[in-house]
């Protein structure tokens, strides 16, 4: 069975042309622009998808200063250069593109802007992860479960991995369960540990229904009732 350890999940860079979760969308117009850009990168055309960006970008639009910032972190652009990747992320980030603040995160982990800097990292996941991001809740659990860029503290890494549970996460949901059942970050409950388990062996992972049979052995007990 997969140790706990082994199932931490470490951010590999992994960004992406995007249409964007921006807090504002743009206007219908604007969309549509974006849309076709996408399109135009999707088909190879990816000098007018630049072209179609930066106007984008000068309107305003975070999702478009956010995929030119990807463009430079590929290498895709003339003259690509990671600070000027970092500040056109940082921009979509500042408007509210959570997509760009998990980036940078995941930017700063990998040393794709520069030299890492797991500190820098976790800050960007911890803010992605406020704003609604699993795969940054996950991120910013293990930077505190491993201390990797946050200090070491199980509760606050319990706190990030149960939200990400919650969005649906199914490695999450194993490893809340078995911080429950090992009362590792809060106290034991088997309860909350076997339905946490439950809640993974519905959703496909292969070891958990096996831990939900296991508890319920130990306990005598087949309870689902949904935690606090």
């Amino acid at each position: 069975m997969p140790s706990f350890r082994s199932r931490l999940r470490i951010a590999a860079l992994a960004a992406f042309i995007s249409l964007g979760a921006a807090a504002a969308p743009p206007s219908d117009a604007l969309q549509a622009q974006l849309d076709a850009a996408v399109s135009q990168y999707a088909d190879g055309k990816v000098r007018l998808a630049q072209r179609s960006f930066e106007a984008l970008d000068r309107k305003g639009v975070p999702a478009a200063a956010y995929n030119l910032g990807v463009m430079h972190l590929r290498g895709e652009v003339p003259s690509a250069s990671a600070r000027q990747a970092a500040r056109l992320l940082r921009r979509a980030a500042d408007a509210g593109f959570v997509t760009a603040e998990f980036t940078l995160g995941q930017a700063y982990e990998t040393g794709a802007l520069g030299k890492p800097d797991l500190a820098e990292a976790h800050r960007w996941f911890e803010r992605a992860a406020g704003h609604g991001s699993v795969d940054a809740q996950v991120a910013a659990a293990t930077a505190y479960y491993l201390g990797r860029g946050a200090p070491k503290s199980s509760p606050d890494a319990l706190r990030w991995y149960r939200e990400a549970a919650k969005g649906g996460d199914v490695g999450a949901q194993y490893l809340v369960a078995s911080m429950y059942e090992q009362g590792d970050g809060t106290e034991r409950d088997l309860r909350l540990a076997r339905y946490w388990y439950d809640i993974a062996a519905r959703n496909g992972d292969p070891a958990a229904p096996g831990k939900v049979e296991e508890l319920d052995a130990r306990t005598g007990a087949a309870s689902t009732t949904a935690p606090p």
